[in-house]
């Protein structure tokens, strides 16, 4: 029986696994921590943010920063619908949210790890955690897989290690051209009176720009007490990953928290300022805004609270809105995304055949998940990417 193992026991990992033929393969899994599918488990605030309801290949590609061509073809084989229907055969039941993203009713992450263990144990899949692999060797026909605890010997290897520098270092030994990783999500760390004290605050929808860069985003956003995050900020950092480590992390932002333009806003004071003259200015209710932004906006904008609207000039007014709508703030510094760390960079694309991931140039030996340069916004892409992947390996072996 042919041997195949499977270096990585995360997400991508064991999917490849519980749709292998166990009649044609002996199947291992090699973990270096003590715990599988630890991404999992903590994906999501540990509900498991399993995909994401965009059941057009087309439209799905979009959320990828890098990949979205290459997964076109992966995605038009096995999209969210085929993998709510994989884990629907195996009564787990999903639920879309408000958001489109796509969870297991149970809201726990444990569900869909029960599922993916109950699989490979149905199909006699040894799981050996704490083996840390040291080297990947190519003799003949055959790979020798040296670990801490001793050597295995695979026909077929599917590597699929997450995209830890050392995972990376190991495939470059075998011929592998690298992307250098840098992170992908993370939010904006700002130091700025405007944002002080005012952690939790929300805006339902917002626009950043990074003039340098000549781009924008737009979406909810979230000050924190490191500075803004929230999806906004996110998906700018995902598109931008790869400039805004060449910039070191730092740089200037101009944010619109009203999504209003300058002249809508203008109109907008306008308007109050004509029916609500008598009004003091920390009572009106001119934006979209909580109250205490409000209140630290026309305290930085050295505007008596007490004054009333009638008395507000011009001059007062385009400060004000400059604040509310241009706002720039320089970002010195990055915070990760909570525990769901992912980075752009890893094997490149050109490496990979991407109608069975398998490598172009070393026979018998596939790719998925983390170590490939993709990744996506967050959402449950990234582990759309990881199941539609492993997906496609196990179909090409199991027709080999």
């Amino acid at each position: 029986m042919k041997q195949i193992i499977i270096i990585g026991g995360g997400a991508a990992g064991f999917f490849c696994a519980a749709n292998l033929d166990e009649t044609q393969y002996k199947i291992t899994i090699l973990e270096q921590n003590s715990d599988v599918l630890q991404k999992v488990k903590v994906s999501g605030g540990g509900r498991c943010n399993v995909t994401h309801a965009c059941f057009d290949p087309r439209e799905l590609v979009q959320f990828y920063p890098r990949g979205n061509k290459e997964l076109l073809s992966v995605f038009s084989k096995f999209q969210p619908g085929d993998t709510m229907d994989w884990f629907d055969q195996r009564n787990v039941s999903l639920k879309i949210e408000n958001d489109n993203r796509i969870f297991p009713e149970s809201n726990s992450s444990q569900t869909i790890i029960d599922t993916l263990l109950k699989e490979t144990s149905m199909k006699n899949v040894e799981i050996k955690t704490k083996h840390s692999v040291k080297e990947i060797l190519k003799q003949g026909d055959q790979y020798t897989v040296v670990t801490n605890s001793g050597d295995f010997t695979a026909d077929y290897i599917i590597y699929t290690p997450g995209s830890s520098p050392k995972s990376l270092k190991l495939i470059e030994n075998l011929g592998f051209k690298i992307v250098s990783p840098v992170p992908s999500l993370f939010t904006f760390n700002i130091k700025d009176e405007l944002l002080q004290e005012l952690a939790g605050t929300s805006f339902e929808y917002a626009e950043i720009s990074i003039p340098q860069l000549k781009t924008e985003e737009s979406g909810p956003l979230l000050i924190t007490h490191w500075g803004l995050s929230g999806p906004a900020i996110l998906k700018i950092s995902a598109w931008e990953a790869l400039n805004l480590a060449k910039l070191n992390y730092n740089f200037e932002i101009e944010v619109n928290f009203t999504t209003k333009t300058l002249e809508e806003a203008s109109e907008l004071f306008s308007e109050y300022k004509q029916t609500h003259p008598k009004k003091t200015i920390a009572q009106s209710k001119i934006f979209d805004i909580t109250n205490r932004f409000w209140q630290r906006i026309l305290d930085i904008s050295n505007i008596s609270p007490d004054k009333q609207v009638a008395n507000i000039s011009g001059k007062e007014i385009q400060i004000i809105l400059s604040n509310l709508c241009r706002k720039k703030f320089k970002v010195t510094g990055k915070s990760t995304f909570k525990d769901e760390f992912v980075t752009a960079g890893g094997v490149d694309l050109k490496e990979i055949n991407f109608k069975n991931m398998a490598s172009k140039n070393l026979p018998n030996f596939y790719l998925a998940g983390e170590v490939l340069n993709i990744d996506a916004v967050t959402g449950g892409f990234n582990f759309q990417a990881c199941w539609s992947e492993a997906w496609l390996i196990a179909q090409d072996l199991n027709h080999l």
